[in-house]
């Protein structure tokens, strides 16, 4: 049965004409002159958060009947790549609400309304932890804490995954409980030298009462109730394609700035700028070579398996692996070329008065968190040798 939707405030018809790209344009101005003060307070301006409300980019990943976009997973790239080149914090904090919106897929309708629908403003986030649950009426009574949580200053309405009791080591029955973000307490814990401005700091929850039906076993899919193709695949295969959209688009801006020095910038006893320098025209030249072909090669794969979802309604767990290899060694090109740009900008990369040495900062802590691990390459290359498959990270 589809939910109902007659009371949903459906994004403006100029917002729906533009494309996800095209939206991102219109405010690219505006994100990326608060990207320093995104930086000191910690925080996404209320400015850049309501223009992201207003254009619906916390809601790509959305189903439509919850006044979602529901867009493809290429799309979904583009997109937080573009939101990257302006600002690596805001590219990430929409990252991980979109991803963390998935969920809508797999409760009942009443609640994603509740979530999502009835607020334009509604942002889920989580972050890993643990907790202790015990069975109460109705519902759920959990005591426990997470952290990592991007966006957790902006969302809510916040998640913890929770182990059932008697199902500790049994991922199948783990289950993400739903709750007000008003509910909990908040840490200040994200001090951090990059990705500064994403709040993604901890909370706890003492006792507190989780409706069942504000619980769910997230990317089971014998919980799904949307039909549409993009919710076969999981939330941390979108998580994979968003995050290494964010990794690409630092390095483009970061090339793109070290594009406009090299024009201008004559080095200490030099007699030419460093765009007539032989050795530097090579290097630019590598770095654009290793992002773009990173890039293409994460549209590339992507484009396949979704052409294939569509043809087939599934996604193998070798289209899985596809992902997560590409994704994580789109990461690592991205931040190679990235490293090119630092290093040919000379002195001039380590002040703060230029965007290199914050996105040198943004890049480097991308590659620290859990999309970038270099051990995916460990499990994508084991499954293609005939090793049993580890599941966890797919």
């Amino acid at each position: 049965m589809s939910p109902d939707t007659s009371t949903l405030e459906a994004p403006s018809m100029q917002v729906q004409r533009l494309t996800p790209e095209e939206r991102v344009a219109a405010i690219a101005p505006l994100i990326s002159g608060s990207s320093e003060r995104i930086e000191k307070e910690r925080r996404l301006t209320p400015e850049v958060r309501k223009a992201l409300y207003e254009n619906n980019l916390f809601r790509l990943l959305l189903p439509r009947a919850f006044g979602g976009d529901e867009v493809d997973p290429m799309t979904f790239f583009r997109t937080t790549m573009a939101l990257a080149i302006c600002d690596a914090s805001t590219a990430w904090c929409v990252s991980q609400g979109n991803g963390c919106s998935m969920t809508a897929a797999y409760v009942e309708p009443a609640v994603a309304r509740t979530i999502w629908a009835d607020n334009p403003e509604g942002v889920l986030a989580w972050g890993p932890g643990r907790a202790d649950v015990t069975e109460a009426d109705g519902g759920y009574k959990i005591t426990g804490r997470w952290a990592f949580a991007s966006g957790s200053r902006h969302a809510t309405w916040l998640g913890g995954m929770t182990p059932m009791p008697g199902f500790v080591s049994d991922r199948s029955e783990t289950r993400t409980m739903l709750f007000p973000a008003g509910s909990v307490v908040m840490e200040d814990v994200w001090d951090t030298i990059g990705l500064r401005g994403t709040g993604t700091d901890a909370y706890t929850v003492k006792d507190l009462f989780v409706p069942i039906e504000f619980s769910t076993r997230r990317d089971n899919s014998k919980d799904r109730r949307e039909l549409g193709p993009l919710y076969l695949l999981t939330s941390s295969a979108l998580y994979s394609i968003g995050f290494s959209g964010v990794s690409m688009g630092i390095a483009r801006a970061m090339l793109n700035e070290f594009n406009e020095l090299a024009t201008s910038k004559m080095p200490l006893r030099m007699r030419t700028t460093l765009g007539a320098n032989t050795a530097f025209q090579a290097e630019y030249a590598t770095a654009e070579a290793r992002l773009g072909s990173a890039r293409a090669f994460v549209l590339s794969e992507v484009s396949e398996i979704w052409d294939e979802i569509l043809r087939t309604g599934e996604v193998t767990i070798a289209a899985r692996m596809r992902i997560r290899l590409a994704t994580t060694y789109g990461i690592h090109e991205a931040k190679h070329a990235a490293d090119i740009a630092y290093d040919l900008s000379g002195a001039t990369a380590v002040y703060r008065s230029n965007g290199i040495e914050r996105r040198f900062r943004d890049i480097h802590t991308v590659t620290q968190q859990i999309q970038g691990r270099k051990d995916h390459l460990q499990t994508v290359g084991g499954f293609m040798l005939g090793q049993e498959a580890n599941l966890a990270s797919l």
